[in-house]
């Protein structure tokens, strides 16, 4: 069995590293050869994973060539750009390779899903979607990581679970891609909210009380379209959840903080989470779902409301009860 990873950044590094360092056959596939020389030459992938010396086993290279031989192709580039890449490089993957999803968000244009941009370029593939509590440089340095692998059927799911499981990286299998896809998708959502109201300084019970009602609102409004509730009570969701929302390593997190903060945004990465909320705000619309954190984001990112007045409104919304909205 060989494993390609798409995209050197610090993720696809991090996994392609973790695979590697099990004695699996795995190409790490970087935008160019300039950047894979960049990363062979030094031994580590300077720019996003600084500091984790790299297997002397992995194949690096900006050939997309090389993804010919491959029977697992793991994608790690972000949604926005995905459907650019998958019509640049599909012609080099396999008919029967399975393409592991390792993206979180929702295509700007069109609001597809990364199943649904891998179906529309590359259709009749088999698919599956990876996402969890992780941070890059934690599963590069191979510590303990536990994440959700869904798969078209149990059987497709446990073989991959089995592939791609490593002493320190735990795959948990699922069936539920909608569940999945949208729990990872949203969370980053949520982690921007909840990194303002880090930056408004208003309280840890504050921050508590937005991750239990933020992940309510995850919860319906990926019910409504055709999630397991059961799944976003798993990594993929509420895992991922609490992670995302708890530290400043994640990006979506450290965005809405500094937003809340008034700093200067224009030298930050945008985060994920900047783009999801618009498509989830329109995806609750179309499937009648209450979702104000989500609206919340919106207004604020919208330049709509200041944060503080956003905050302001949240809680001044009508009582009801726990179970209800």
């Amino acid at each position: 069995m060989s494993i390609a990873v798409i995209g050197a950044g610090a993720w696809g590094t991090a996994l392609a590293q973790g695979w590697a360092m099990e004695g699996k056959d795995v190409t790490l596939l970087a935008r160019d050869e300039q950047a894979a020389d960049a990363i062979r030459n030094a031994g580590e992938n300077t720019r996003y994973l600084p500091g984790i010396p790299l297997s002397k086993d992995m194949a690096i290279t900006g050939d997309p060539a090389a993804l010919q031989g491959a029977s697992i192709i793991a994608i790690v580039i972000p949604t926005q750009a995905l459907r650019a890449v998958l019509n640049d490089v599909g012609k080099h993957i396999a008919a029967d390779a399975t393409l592991v999803l390792c993206a979180k968000g929702i295509e700007r244009e069109t609001l597809a899903s990364p199943v649904d941009i891998v179906s529309e370029t590359l259709p009749g593939r088999a698919i599956a979607v990876l996402s969890g509590p992780s941070f890059a440089h934690d599963v590069a340095r191979r510590l303990p990581t536990a994440v959700t692998l869904a798969a078209q059927d149990d059987e497709k799911a446990d073989a991959l679970c089995a592939n791609l499981s490593t002493r320190n990286l735990r795959l948990y299998a699922s069936t539920d891609l909608v569940g999945v896809e949208l729990g990872g998708a949203l969370k980053n959502v949520m982690a921007v909210a909840v990194g303002i109201t880090r930056g408004l300084k208003l309280g840890a019970s504050a921050e508590a009380a937005l991750i239990a009602r933020g992940f309510a609102e995850m919860t319906r409004l990926a019910v409504a379209r055709g999630a397991n509730a059961e799944t976003l009570t798993g990594l993929s969701g509420l895992g991922d959840l609490v992670l995302t929302c708890g530290s400043s390593q994640s990006r979506n997190f450290a965005y809405g903080e500094a937003l809340a903060k008034g700093e200067d945004l224009s030298d930050r990465p945008l985060a994920e989470g900047v783009h999801t909320a618009r498509q989830a705000q329109q995806l609750a619309r179309q499937t009648n779902v209450d979702a104000p954190i989500i609206d919340m984001v919106c207004a604020i990112l919208n330049g709509d409301l200041d944060a503080t007045d956003a905050v302001r409104q949240l809680l001044s919304r009508p009582l009801t009860r726990e179970t209800e909205s």
